[in-house]
This record gives structure tokens, C-alpha cells and sequence, in this order.
């Protein structure tokens, strides 16, 4: 201070023809000190201090205090005067608040920035449980409340926090210490003042706690805490802020010129000497151990490295610019213009005569530069811009501590580019020199959720896997995704995969089956058909009506190849042409064996004398019946393509993890009519039969019809059960596996007998047989 305000006076730009003057108080870390001495500065009784009359004051502003509490009294205490206050050191965000303190500005940041800065040391590192330790005074309460706020917003969890004072019993300090040693994390946030800290190592070392990874505030990481050999045990790898250390130009020199003959009057200098060379100034007499005589003869360019930190500290460059601050505040107000003052009616204030207050307008529009090329200012709180230095405790070769800049954050720059750390050049407090875990429970992997173990903070959790048809693919997933309507889960449960598609296709074994035994029916078929052209001159094929046994064997045919229409990827034109072509060609089949039916009852009945039935059932009138019964089953068909033919969809509700591709019928009514239209002729043919099954004749065909007519009802009527509780594609396999075996019932029960007798026993086919007029087997 003393150094910065004779720089100014020798200065001839800045306060031309005007000389500051100062007087400075130890405040002895103590409020109440600190407030008798700021009263007795405002008030010029520095002599008495006993506050018996209040004169006005010619002090233009007070340079402190240092520690935040003491800040608080004293700007209260002087508020009321109106005295500007800048304080280098005290950095409580409290301080900001200019209703309670109107008067104070100061050179060193505001806490808050600080703890917002070490709120993102700790997510940037990834920790979400650790420990905390405060100074339990103002400084320490709201820097440590801002810190938590930061951090529990980024989901960090306080496994501890613990607040004490230097003044503390002992057992206190001890019973923290205890806490910290005992704790699952190693990762300890101390917003603490030196004292305090130097208090709280000194029993840490006394416990021997070692491997503690210490984030710190500025009030004590660049310090000396303990003896050299146990600060680099206990507290190597400590990540802390700093404000910028910078080299005020000539300071060293000036510092190491100090001698108390250049400051007789001042204690402080005399205590300094005494202390630093071992040796009394004064002269000392009934004193049992008495120190030597100081000959002033003393130099401290020996000692220049105990001077280092003081002049490298960021401190010292603080009060410089405070003095410097108040400095040109005045030199403003002296440049001032009458009649365009800022004051009432446009006037200035005098250096000689001014109230404090005036001064107090031109330190909030304070802008200059200082030599070090920074630019200081003060904002609406009077704060300055932010800056801090990110520092890492190193061991260097020789064993001991140094101090490793590994950061740096300017406030004055946008916010994603505020904060720059050296990531790779961190020295850690392990021994394997990595990154401390700090999770009360390890990250949930992709494919898991957090679940909250109950009365436990949030970050203790156990990880539980996701259900099916849900995911989660980041780190400590609060919930699981549920996937889209046609994806799922796969087996990991990080990843939504198409759901598999299932119908039955040509390429699989049970499709391959059924479309084998299809061809064999349609081969069959054909056979038969060969069988009976080849044959169709003997006795039996003309007594079975040639050509509706052709008919129906080409219907047979078309009902084998039909059953292909239910096998492959579900198409529009393959769900009509399965639906329609299966109703069209089954009533096809059926009127043909219906024709067949009605024929062999209106046979006996035509033996009948005089009875002229057969010459209302011809051959033209049998192909109209069977082409009349089949074009209205066409006809319904046609409608039903028209009206809501039948659809693909995709059928997500049977599986869960498997889409099944299958054909929608569209219109019910009309699938209840091709349906009920199929089995009504089926009904009636099977009763036309069964009447007329005794009717006598070797070869009765009624007794054929009867069986196939059965075996088609009974596979038909056990469809329906087995359809409906059939899962996916097994659905389309039973429906085929019904045209199938009802198909293989017709052709087998109603042509085998008959292409038994052809080829095998021929000579059996006779007309004389075939009349029942010779023996029936």
C-alpha cells in the first residue's frame, strides 16, 4: 500500500499537485478491533478511540480489511458516513448486496464466481460424492452455500459437511479429522480461511490421514500450512483456486529496501525486523532470556526468497490496485468541469472540501489500466471481472511442494470459454496417480436404470436392468426409453432393433412341407383325371358321370393350389386372391359333388315307371346348377372386393418382440357369407348323401360322397378351435393343413375305390357290376 501510494504521488499525470497521505491499523484479524479502527479513521480520534464526539472526517476511503467478517462490520460501521471502502481480500458474495453495503467495492473477486469455479472442478472431473469442509464464518458459510447449490443442480451429492473455527475445542477439530478418515470418499472441498486450515492439517498430520484429494478455496492453497516435509505428504495433489499472481513492477526492490530507519514510527516494521532477523531493536533490560541487539546494519537481500511469495502473491497485486482504484477516483473528481459537474446543478465536487459520497459517484465509473496491462472497473455491485488461476500441488525433485498452474478462467470471456484446464498435467493425491473415484454407487451401465435406495441422497443407488421392449442408452439413465410401436429391445437392452417379422414363407421347413404335400395333392389329382380319360369308355367312369368327375377333379386341383395362395409375405393382391379364390374354388368343389349327389338319388328314383325325372336333370342342366352355385359365391366375392376387400396388416399384439404378417379380412359379413354359403352346400350334400347311402348299388357312390363329406365337415369343424388358439404363422400353417387334408378327404373317399377297380381289379368293371347284378366285392 505504502509502495503504490508513492508511486502515485511521484506520478505527474495522475493527481497533479496533490499528495496522498495514509494511515494504516492492524486489525488483528479481529471485527472488533477492525471496527474501532475504522471509527477512529472517519472520525480522527486514532489517539483516544473512545468515540465521544464524531468530527468530520478527511479520509477519502479505506483500503480493507482482508477477512469477510471483519469487511461486514466495518462496512456497516462506516455506511452510514457515506466513506467509500475497498477491500483487497474479502470475497464474500454477501458483500455484493448494496442495500446493506452501499459503500464497499473491492479488487478481488466475489466468492460466487469461486464457488461456481469449483462446482465445475468437480463435474468436470465426474465426481458425485464428496465431502465437505468450511470455516463456520461468512466466508465460509456462503461460499460453501453457493457450492452446494451449484453442485446439486449436476446432481452431486455431500456425503459429509462439517463447519468449525480456529477457536474450536480441540475435540471438534478431532472429531472431524475422524469423519473425514472414516468417509467412502476421498474427495474433500475445503472453503476454509488459512488459519483455520492450518488448524485442521495440524491434527490431520497428527492422525495421519493421507490420500485425501483436497479441492480448495483461494484462502489457503497457496499458503504454507505445514513444515515442508508434511505439506507435500498430506496435501500433494490439492486442485485449488488462485486469483492471478502478477509481479507489480519495482515491488521487489522496494521490499527488500526496507529498513526501520525509513519507517521509525511504524510497529509493524519494527516487528517485522525483529522477527525475521532474530533481534531486538530496543534496548531490553529484566528479561530472563533476552534476545541480541539489532545493529541495523542488517540486509534482507539474503532473505530474498522468503520474499517471494509476497511478491508473487495475488494479494499484493489486490491492495496495489485498490490504492490505485481510490487513486483515480480522486484524479477524476479533480478533473471535473464546472457546469458540467455530475453533481447538483451541474457542479463539482473539490478535492479540497469534498463529501465522501461524491467520491463515492466517481469510484463506480472507475476505468483505467493498470501498468501490468489489466483493466479495472467496477460493476453495479462493485465487484471486478472474475479471473483465477487453477493451481496443482506438485511434488518437484527435490521432494518438496510447488505450485503447477494447470488452468485459468476469465470471467470477462463467453461462457463455454471461461474455464481452461490442462487436464494432462494434474498431479493426483493417489498413489496410482489417476482420477479418485468419488461415486457412492458405480455408474449403471447402458441397458440399466437408477433405482433410489430409500433414506439414501440420490447418487446412492442400485442399477436394475430395463424391462423388455425398453432401452437406455447413456450412463446412469435415470429411466428406460420405451422403443417404437415396431422395434424392441435387443439382448443388451441399449439398442431399439426392428421387431422380427414373421409369416409363413417358402424358404422354411414347415412351408416346404405343406407346399410338398400340396404338389403331391395336385399330382394325385391329375392322376386320377389320367386314370379316367384313359378309362372313360369302361362302365364305371360313365356311370360316375364323367364329366362332373373331371370338374371335380379339376376343382380338387384348383383347392391344392390354392392352399399355395396362404404361403409367402402377405401382399393386397395375395390376401384377395387367397380369401376369394379359396371361397370360389371349395363351392366349385362342393356343387360338383352336390351335382354328383342329386344325380345318383334322381337315378333310382327315374327306375320308378313313368317317372320323367332324369329329363329335368340332363347334362345341361347339371353344368348350369354347378355354374349357378359357384357365379353366386363369385358374385359375393365380387362384392366383397368392391366394398372392404381384404388387407395386410401387422399383428402386434399376440408377441411382444415379433410382428406377424397376416391378411385381415376386411368386411365380416362378407367373410361370414363366403363362409356360411360353404357350409350350407356342405351341409346339404352331406344330408343328400347320407339318405341316400343304401340305395342299392355295388359302386353306390352316396356311400363315398357320405365318407368324404364327413371327413371335409369333421377337419372343418376342428379348424375353428385350432385356428383361433394357433399363434402367428402356425395360424396360415392349420388353415392350409384344413384345405389340405379336407381336399386329400374328398379325392381319396370318392376316386380311390373307383381307380382301385379300374387298374387293379378290371375285371370288376363291369356293366353288369357296376347294375348290382353281380357280386358286390
Amino acid at each position: 500500500m505504502i509502495f503504490a501510494i508513492e508511486e502515485i504521488n511521484r506520478n505527474k499525470n495522475l493527481l497533479p499537485n496533490t499528495t496522498l497521505g495514509y494511515k494504516i491499523y492492524d486489525d488483528c484479524s479481529s471485527s472488533a478491533v477492525a471496527s474501532k479502527a475504522a471509527l477512529a479513521l472517519v472520525t480522527s480520534e486514532e489517539e483516544r478511540m473512545d468515540f465521544t464526539e464524531c468530527e468530520a472526517s478527511n479520509v477519502a476511503a479505506i483500503v480493507g480489511c482482508d477477512i469477510s467478517t471483519s469487511s461486514i462490520v466495518v462496512a456497516r460501521t462506516i455506511g452510514p458516513f457515506g466513506i467509500p471502502m475497498v477491500s483487497y481480500y474479502s470475497t464474500c458474495s454477501c458483500l455484493s448486496d448494496k442495500q446493506e453495503y452501499p459503500t464497499f467495492f473491492r479488487t478481488i473477486p466475489n466468492d460466487i464466481y469461486q464457488s461456481k469455479l469449483l462446482a465445475e472442478l468437480v463435474k468436470t472431473f465426474g465426481w458425485t460424492w464428496i465431502g465437505t469442509i468450511r470455516s463456520n464464518i461468512d466466508y465460509g458459510n456462503f461460499g460453501m452455500q453457493e457450492f452446494v447449490e451449484q453442485v446439486r443442480k449436476a446432481g452431486v451429492c455431500i456425503a459429509y459437511s462439517e463447519s468449525f473455527y480456529r477457536t474450536d475445542p480441540p475435540e471438534k477439530i478431532s472429531k472431524i479429522v475422524r469423519v473425514i478418515k472414516q468417509a467412502t470418499t476421498k474427495v474433500v472441498v475445503a472453503f476454509v480461511d488459512t488459519g483455520d486450515m492450518r488448524i485442521l492439517l495440524q491434527e490431520i498430520s497428527r492422525q495421519n490421514v493421507t490420500g485425501i484429494q483436497w479441492i480448495g478455496s483461494e484462502g489457503w492453497v497457496t499458503e504454507q500450512l505445514l513444515p515442508p516435509e508434511e505439506n507435500a505428504k498430506f496435501l500433494v495433489g490439492t486442485i485449488g483456486v488462485a486469483t492471478p499472481r502478477t509481479e507489480i513492477p519495482r515491488l521487489k526492490d522496494f521490499l527488500l529496501k526496507v529498513h526501520p530507519s525509513k519507517f521509525g514510527g511504524s510497529t509493524l516494521v519494527k516487528k517485522f525486523w525483529e522477527n525475521v532477523f532474530t533481534c531486538s531493536l530496543t534496548k531490553q533490560s529484566n528479561v530472563v532470556f533476552p534476545m541480541r541487539q539489532c545493529t541495523g546494519m542488517e540486509q534482507l537481500d539474503g532473505l530474498e526468497n522468503a520474499f517471494l511469495p509476497a511478491i508473487m502473491d495475488g494479494s499484493s497485486y489486490h491492495v496495489y490496485k485498490a490504492v490505485y482504484a481510490v487513486a483515480h477516483a480522486l484524479d477524476d473528481m479533480l478533473s471535473c468541469e464546472e457546469g458540467i459537474g455530475p453533481f447538483m446543478n451541474n457542479t463539482c465536487a473539490h478535492i479540497s472540501s469534498f463529501e465522501p459520497w461524491q467520491l463515492l459517484h466517481y469510484l463506480y465509473r472507475v476505468n483505467f489500466t493498470t501498468q501490468t496491462g489489466e483493466i479495472v472497473h467496477f460493476d453495479k455491485n462493485g465487484d471486478p471481472i472474475p479471473k483465477y488461476e487453477v493451481i496443482n500441488l506438485q511434488n518437484n525433485l527435490e521432494g518438496a511442494l510447488e505450485i503447477a498452474n494447470i488452468g485459468y478462467y476469465d470471467g470477462s470471456t463467453p461462457l463455454e470459454h471461461r474455464l481452461l484446464l490442462n487436464l494432462g498435467e494434474i498431479m493426483w493425491s493417489n498413489i496410482g496417480n489417476k482420477i479418485p473415484h468419488a461415486h457412492c454407487s458405480l455408474p449403471c451401465p447402458p441397458g440399466t436404470r437408477k433405482v433410489s435406495r430409500k433414506g439414501q441422497p440420490i447418487c446412492c443407488f442400485d442399477c436394475a436392468e430395463c424391462a423388455d421392449g425398453e432401452i437406455s442408452n447413456t450412463t446412469d439413465a435415470a429411466d428406460c426409453i420405451k422403443c417404437p410401436l415396431e422395434y424392441w429391445s435387443n439382448q443388451q437392452k441399449d439398442q431399439c432393433v426392428p421387431k422380427k417379422i414373421e409369416f409363413l414363407s417358402f424358404q422354411e421347413v414347415l412351408g416346404c412341407v405343406l407346399v410338398a404335400l400340396a404338389l403331391v395333392g395336385v399330382c394325385l389329382a391329375l392322376g386320377a383325371a389320367a386314370v379316367f380319360f384313359q378309362h372313360r369308355e369302361t362302365p364305371i367312369v360313365r356311370a360316375n358321370n364323367s364329366e362332373l368327375s373331371f370338374l371335380l377333379l379339376f376343382a380338387l386341383t384348383l383347392c391344392f393350389l390354392c392352399s399355395l395362395t396362404f404361403i409367402g409375405k402377405p401382399t393386397g393382391w395375395s390376401c384377395m386372391l387367397r380369401r376369394t379364390a379359396f371361397g370360389i374354388v371349395f363351392v366349385l368343389c362342393i356343387s360338383c359333388i352336390l351335382g354328383r349327389t342329386i344325380l345318383v338319388v334322381i337315378a333310382f328314383k327315374a327306375t320308378v315307371p313313368n317317372n320323367n325325372i332324369m329329363n329335368w336333370f340332363g347334362p345341361m342342366q347339371q353344368r348350369l346348377g354347378v355354374f349357378g352355385l359357384t357365379f353366386l359365391q363369385g358374385l359375393i366375392c365380387t362384392i366383397w372386393l368392391i366394398v372392404s376387400p381384404p388387407y395386410p396388416v401387422k399383428n402386434m399384439t399376440y408377441y411382444r418382440d415379433i410382428i406377424i404378417l397376416e391378411c385381415d379380412v376386411g368386411s365380416l359379413k362378407a367373410f361370414y357369407f363366403v363362409s356360411s354359403y360353404i357350409g350350407l352346400l356342405s351341409t346339404v350334400c352331406f344330408l343328400l348323401a347320407f339318405l341316400s347311402r343304401k340305395l342299392p348299388d355295388n359302386f353306390n357312390d352316396a356311400k363315398y360322397i357320405t365318407f368324404s363329406m364327413l371327413i371335409f365337415c369333421a377337419v372343418w369343424i376342428t379348424f375353428i378351435p385350432v385356428y383361433v388358439s394357433s399363434p402367428g404363422k402356425y395360424t396360415v400353417a392349420v388353415e392350409v393343413f384344413a384345405i389340405w387334408a379336407s381336399s386329400f378327404g374328398l379325392l381319396v373317399c370318392i376316386f380311390a375305390p373307383k381307380c382301385y377297380i379300374i387298374l387293379l381289379k378290371p375285371e370288376n368293371n363291369t356293366k353288369k357290376n357296376v347294375m348290382g347284378k353281380g357280386p358286390s366285392r
